[in-house]
């Protein structure tokens, strides 16, 4: 399962920024969001500046949701199995 935060307040954390740019999010904050080590994050910097930090795998399973909707209309393999099931009928004579 995938946590979600929804209806808290913002919730603030000091942070410092250590050797070669590195950021140790605070043990709290990794339990809560369900963050382990070797977890890929996506940081996205907006345009106020301000930084959002979301793992990779809530990104795909967001996407996942949005696109669950987008049924193909039309089935690719489908249309080509009949042409060739058509092409071989053609060539038995059948």
């Amino acid at each position: 399962m995938i946590p979600l935060i929804k209806d808290n307040p913002p919730q603030q954390y000091t942070v410092s920024l250590g050797q070669k740019g590195r950021l140790v999010l605070p043990a709290e904050v990794r339990r809560q969001l369900g963050f382990e080590e070797g977890d890929r994050l996506v940081l996205t910097v907006e345009a106020d500046g301000s930084m959002r930090l979301i793992s990779a795998r809530r990104l795909a399973h967001d996407l996942q949701g949005m696109l669950q909707d987008l049924q193909p209309t039309h089935s690719w393999t489908e249309a080509l199995l009949q042409e060739r099931r058509a092409e071989s009928r053609q060539e038995t004579g059948q």
